[in-house]
């Protein structure tokens, strides 16, 4: 059997388990990661770590939905655990606790964090990557991000995250979509906070800010809802719909990718669509009754949003341009999820999630895409020039 082509990028994993650097070699390490971070070959990240820098691994933590990956859905918490395999402390950052505690900081020289990102603000990966880099700031603990590449490649959409909209789903003013890593984000918010760090990002060797499928990289789900690529694709524009009273699809094999309602009239829906607002994509009318989740057991009209040219496909515009055709055409079949939604009692899901409540109002109301994208534009100009000092691959 012929072995697969290896990889056209090289993650910051990768380059660690090549050659662990000299100021690695004999420190105390913690490494936050979960099953996604893998080499190419599907060997876990904290094996890589180990067998790198042997003895290093004294802590290790999960972000959203567990170190092992296992938990569902929002608000679903884990607990802390021991390894099996190295006996060292599990510690969930989604749990009791969102973020490290000195306590489990205590011991450490260096955090290491080898997250799989969407490239979209709400994704919760980000939100716990701030909490650390102030934590580790805090306790004196050096923060290595071993960098992976953007799936969704380069590319911003979206409002900036309004003034008094922080949150879990929105830690740091950056656009919905903000087509950079990890690694470069890490950067901005130590440089924008003035957090003094140690902070080290072992960068990717290969990426020319492409898609994901231009890596040659394996894609193992980061969160059990994006089981596929195209899954993260379309993530940026649908998990809006997480703060509307639609299903996101949750409870279908095919998450984010499927979205609708009962009652929904997808034909009548998708005539009204702006056909630019689906560049690069296909929308499929369909049907489809969730087995958890909203509507759990009802039957729903909706669609399957088919990614063809990747390069051109807007996430956030493709969502906006649903949600907005929905208003116009069927009036009050969608309103906005009430609170709670991760750990928010008081606020509009979709105004945290969004980042612009009067844009909320705006899709309500059945605008055209173009208003919405208007309101963005002198934002995501000067989040252009906000991060030319922190890009470490072509822009």
């Amino acid at each position: 059997m012929p072995h697969p082509a290896p990889p056209r990028v090289s993650t910051g994993l990768m380059q660690l388990a090549a050659q662990a650097p000299s100021r690695l070699r004999g420190a105390r390490l913690g490494l936050l990661c979960n099953p996604a971070a893998v080499t190419p070959d599907l060997t876990p990240a904290w094996r890589s770590v180990q067998a790198a820098l042997p003895g290093g691994l004294q802590a290790l933590f999960g972000p959203q939905h567990g170190f092992l990956g296992d938990k569902q859905d929002n608000m679903v918490e884990s607990g802390h655990d021991r390894h099996p395999g190295l006996g060292a402390p599990i510690y969930s950052l989604y749990g009791d606790a969102r973020r490290p505690t000195p306590e489990m900081l205590t011991g450490l020289d260096a955090l290491l964090v080898d997250l799989v990102d969407v490239g979209c603000r709400v994704y919760t990966f980000f939100s716990t990557l701030v909490a650390c880099l102030e934590e580790c700031a805090a306790a004196g603990v050096a923060l290595w991000v071993l960098d992976r590449p953007n799936p969704l490649g380069r590319g911003q959409e979206g409002p900036i995250l309004g003034p008094g909209l922080t949150s879990f789903v929105g830690a740091h003013p950056i656009p919905l979509r903000h087509g950079l890593t990890l690694g470069e984000l890490a950067r901005l918010v130590a440089a924008e906070r003035g957090l003094s760090m140690e902070l080290e990002v072992v960068a990717c060797q290969g990426w020319q800010g492409g898609d994901f499928a231009s890596t040659g990289l394996p894609w193992v789900m980061p969160s059990p809802n994006l089981p596929t690529l195209d899954s993260a694709r379309v993530y940026p524009g649908q998990v809006l719909i997480e703060g509307a009273t639609l299903s996101e699809g949750r409870g279908t094999t095919r998450p984010f990718e499927i979205c609708g309602a009962p009652g929904l009239d997808p034909e009548a829906v998708a005539a009204q669509v702006e056909p630019a607002a689906l560049a690069g994509a296909i929308l499929r009318p369909l049907f489809f009754e969730p087995t958890f989740g909203k509507f759990v057991g009802q039957t729903c009209g909706g669609w399957q949003i088919h990614v063809t040219d990747p390069g051109r496909f807007r996430p956030v515009r493709a969502t906006c341009a649903l949600l907005a055709a929905i208003s116009r055409t069927q009036p009050g079949l969608w309103g906005l999820r009430p609170p709670p939604y991760e750990y928010e009692h008081q606020r509009r899901p979709l105004d945290l999630l969004l980042g612009d409540p009067e844009a909320v109002e705006m899709l309500l109301a059945g605008a055209a895409v173009a208003e919405l994208e208007a309101r963005w534009q002198a934002g995501l100009k000067e989040w252009e020039e906000r991060i030319k000092g922190v890009l470490l691959y072509p822009a």
